[in-house]
């Protein structure tokens, strides 16, 4: 009986994987508006009756992918553990070499941008679990260390953005537009955080030389 009910979960869970995958591929390549539960079926390989079983709604469809293909905690646990140590340098490499890692899913900035551009609610669900907590961990970061003395007196949560900014442009070019890299992911991950951090060092004046960096 036990093994019964084990060999029941396991085909209950797969089939929600199946339509969780299903459902993010299409998302990605027609939009929550275009996409309809019967081709979410059809690509799962169920009746349509079965989508609406696990998800009632496309919504709470939308909201499983999220949680299925974002998941940010152990990547937070990681900064924060290294915020601590005031490690710069391995604070914003891990956020760059997670946002641009080989291999990263498509479908999720895909997903993003036909639900900024549909103009769904959705895109407010989505910005928030993949952007906004980096947006404001960064700000709080950056003004610590503002206050601290090792970063120059400058809006944090513009430096923030910046920051993201640059590593969400890299996916743009190479994931959407098919861009070719010209140079391995972690020379691409380190010239970005050298980039953005030598723009962060405070400036000393020197009455000779005028503005210098502090080194």
């Amino acid at each position: 009986m036990k093994a019964t009910t084990a060999s029941s979960r396991n085909a209950s869970h797969d089939r929600q994987a199946s339509l969780i995958s299903s459902a993010a591929n299409l998302f990605a390549a027609k939009g929550f508006k275009g996409t309809t539960t019967k081709e979410i079926a059809k690509a799962a390989g169920v009746s349509e009756a079965l989508v609406f079983k696990y998800f009632p709604t496309k919504r709470a469809l939308y909201t499983a992918i999220l949680a299925e293909k974002a998941p940010l905690s152990e990547l937070l646990s990681a900064v924060e553990e290294f915020a601590r140590k005031r490690d710069d340098h391995r604070v914003f490499t891990l956020i760059a070499s997670y946002r641009i890692r080989p291999g990263a899913d498509p479908t999720m900035l895909r997903l993003l941008l036909f639900s900024a551009l549909e103009g769904h609610e959705l895109a407010d669900m989505f910005f928030g679990k993949q952007h906004r907590v980096f947006y404001d961990y960064l700000a709080g970061y950056i003004q610590t260390r503002i206050d601290e003395g090792a970063f120059r007196a400058i809006d944090p949560l513009l430096a923030a953005r910046a920051f993201i900014g640059m590593v969400v442009h890299h996916r743009l070019l190479h994931e959407i537009f098919d861009v070719p890299l010209h140079c391995s992911h972690k020379d691409i991950v380190s010239t970005y955080v050298e980039l953005f951090l030598t723009g962060l060092q405070p400036f000393s004046t020197d009455k000779k030389r005028g503005l210098t960096r502090v080194r």
